[in-house]
């Protein structure tokens, strides 16, 4: 499905975070480079900070925002010289990437950044809690394509030879779950994972779809509605 996210920015949830953002956003800097720009909402509140504000994404954003240059590139390899922003932003990004690249993207946020890095990761997620099953290729997906999990340890040594200057927490969820459940949620078709997501397939690409009525022997296995 396709995510409104005009409508999703306006969310309570999604206005306390961006407002957190803005808060935490260095001072007297002059260049940012925002990495996951999408629409471009953070991009344009980026300019009451900065000069200049570069967005960059997988795709080129297709938005024209005065002091804001929009431009196409990969996290893992970024085509900037060490040092090139005073600040990079990356929120919403990282628990997207793949382990074994997820060491190199941090490893070039940290070395485009002249002075701050602004991070934004769900914190201690639960990925085994609303997992999905791909109807066409059968394979368990974590929710809302989130395959990484972080906590201060973890962000310290991906972003080593990095000082921690300040940790805030915006929201709380109370989605936790265990290997018994998760193993039977998988044995039932995880009916209950998080299909409204736009993210696809982390195994083949394909849209998410909510599952047709369980069988006899599912149902017990995923409880009821």
């Amino acid at each position: 499905m396709t995510l409104d996210l005009a409508q999703y920015r306006q969310g309570l949830r999604e206005q306390e975070r961006i407002a957190d953002l803005m808060r935490i956003v260095p001072k007297g800097r002059a260049t940012v480079l925002e990495i996951g720009a999408r629409d471009g909402y953070i991009s344009r509140l980026l300019t009451d900070s900065f000069e200049i504000v570069t967005a960059l994404d997988l795709r080129k954003p297709q938005f024209d925002i005065p002091r804001v240059i929009t431009t196409a590139g990969d996290v893992t390899q970024l085509d900037y010289s060490e040092g090139q922003f005073d600040v990079v932003m990356c929120t919403e990004v990282l628990e997207h990437i793949p382990s074994p690249s997820l060491e190199k993207a941090c490893q070039e946020i940290a070395r485009v950044a002249k002075y701050e890095v602004v991070v934004g990761v769900p914190y201690r997620q639960d990925i085994r809690a609303g997992r999905t099953t791909c109807l066409a290729c059968g394979g368990k997906n974590p929710p809302w394509g989130h395959v990484n999990s972080f906590g201060h340890g973890r962000l310290k040594r991906l972003f080593r030879g990095m000082a921690p200057v300040s940790t805030t927490l915006v929201g709380s969820s109370h989605a936790r779950t265990n290997t018994v459940s998760g193993f039977l949620m998988d044995l039932a078709g995880n009916p209950w994972g998080t299909y409204d997501q736009e993210e696809p397939c982390t195994h083949c690409g394909q849209p998410l779809q909510r599952p047709p009525d369980r069988s006899l022997i599912q149902a017990p296995a995923g409880g009821l509605p």
